[in-house]
């Protein structure tokens, strides 16, 4: 049940963030808006549908590695529909600190176990 909770929580995160940058005005286009609401469903699935192992290390790294995923997914979206230069270039910043961070934690976990995450 908390890891139900937590992977809503870390989903609703990303796309609350991302949804707030995104032309709250513009309803004469609602693509890119579609777009965002299915990533995130799509993210929350494939996080609801994750076995967990038992071990909260792992079930961590890869509970945050598809959280780190969405966010570069929805960052994606801004940058292929998005209107504003000021937003492409946030979400552009989003995909470079996001792969960063995925793979130094991916690097750190796979340091610390045999296991690997990919």
């Amino acid at each position: 049940m908390k890891s139900h909770h937590l992977k809503i929580c870390i989903t609703s995160v990303i796309f609350t963030t991302l949804i707030g940058v995104v032309h709250a005005d513009d309803h004469t286009s609602m693509k890119g808006s579609d777009s965002l609401t299915h990533s995130m469903q799509d993210g929350m699935k494939k996080m609801d549908a994750m076995k967990m192992t038992g071990d909260v290390d792992k079930d961590f790294a890869m509970m945050m590695k598809m959280h780190h995923q969405q966010a570069l997914d929805m960052a994606q979206i801004e940058i292929d529909q998005g209107k504003s230069p000021e937003m492409k270039a946030m979400a552009k910043n989003i995909i470079s600190a996001q792969k960063k961070k995925l793979l130094n934690s991916i690097a750190g976990f796979q340091n610390r176990s045999n296991d690997c995450l990919i």
